[in-house]
């Protein structure tokens, strides 16, 4: 077995943040880049928020909270006085969390492009590996229901994932470029990982760039699928009612046939190995290994499994 000297993952929200972590732990962090979903962001009382670049930030820098947002122990001064004078209060923003938003924001009105933002908060929390946000331009996710169409954390947080949804849409799709770096990541590396995120809200985002898509389909690298669905269920977030809604069969299988035709390897987790055969069906190769990500001995084992799954040695 090799081992792999560029690695590129496509991420979006806590679980590709977790298993960044593992990974890093495994191989050195320089030889990693992370391509993180911008579809998520959010404009709060003036601030620039990016919900998914931040929670991989805060899990590579050990100081994620315990939810895998936020920051861990943090307070609520700042949103607690805002209540108190009667200002908008449904999106939690902490103090520590408020100064990376006021950090990105004023980098950002000063003419520093999301990507070089998100690179010095890499750098001041000694964060080893790349971390790119998938697009420079607005790239929101448009959460389509019966009752209209509804912003991401209009749909997640405001409304707290309880409205039917017909659809997902990316209105910004078809004008926004990638970064600078992300096509070279994700057509050069060695090992191409589709982190186990939402296939819908957080790995659709970055696909919809149609520059995106076909450096995934012209990478070199080996193609790797990680399922977000473990027995049926999502170990986080909207995953599993996603795929319910809009027609998919709620079960790892139902994530293996939207990736199918993209991807080499699929992974499983072991109590769904009797699906593997039914997902190499499809015409990808499949295995079954641990992929629970508890605590950081998890994270770091489920990422040796993922890269021995995919023939690379650890």
């Amino acid at each position: 077995m090799a081992e792999p000297s560029r690695i590129t993952v496509l991420a979006g929200g806590i679980g590709a943040a977790r298993f960044l972590a593992g990974l890093q732990r495994v191989v050195p962090p320089a030889l990693i880049t992370a391509i993180c979903n911008v579809g998520d962001d959010l404009e709060w009382l003036g601030l620039k928020v990016c919900p998914d670049i931040d929670s991989v930030l805060y899990t590579l820098a050990g100081m994620e909270g315990t939810e895998g947002w936020g920051v861990r122990d943090d307070t609520h001064h700042a949103l607690d006085a805002l209540r108190a004078l009667g200002g908008e209060s449904w999106f939690v923003i902490g103090d520590v969390d408020l100064a990376t938003h006021l950090f990105r924001t004023e980098r950002l009105r000063q003419g520093a492009t999301l990507s070089d933002s998100t690179a010095a908060l890499a750098r001041a929390h000694g964060i080893g590996m790349t971390v790119i946000p998938v697009t420079d331009d607005l790239h929101p996710t448009v959460v389509q229901t019966a009752e209209g169409d509804l912003a991401f954390q209009d749909y997640f947080v405001r409304r707290r994932a309880a409205v039917p949804i017909t659809g997902v849409s990316f209105p910004g799709a078809a004008t926004a470029m990638p970064a600078p770096g992300v096509v070279e990541a994700i057509r050069d590396c060695d090992l191409l990982c589709i982190a186990p995120s939402n296939p819908f809200v957080s790995i659709s985002p970055l696909l919809a760039l149609p520059r995106v898509a076909a450096a995934v389909r012209d990478s070199r690298g080996q193609r790797v699928a990680i399922s977000p669905i473990v027995g049926g269920a999502a170990i986080k977030g909207p995953a599993a009612a996603m795929l319910d809604a809009l027609g998919h069969e709620v079960s790892a299988l139902g994530v293996a046939r939207i990736y199918s035709g993209l991807i080499d390897l699929f992974v499983l987790d072991t109590v769904d190995a009797t699906l593997v055969p039914a997902v190499q069906a499809l015409g990808m190769d499949a295995v079954a290994v641990d992929t629970m990500m508890t605590g950081d001995e998890g994270r770091e084992r489920v990422a040796r499994n993922i890269l021995h799954a995919a023939g690379f040695a650890v």
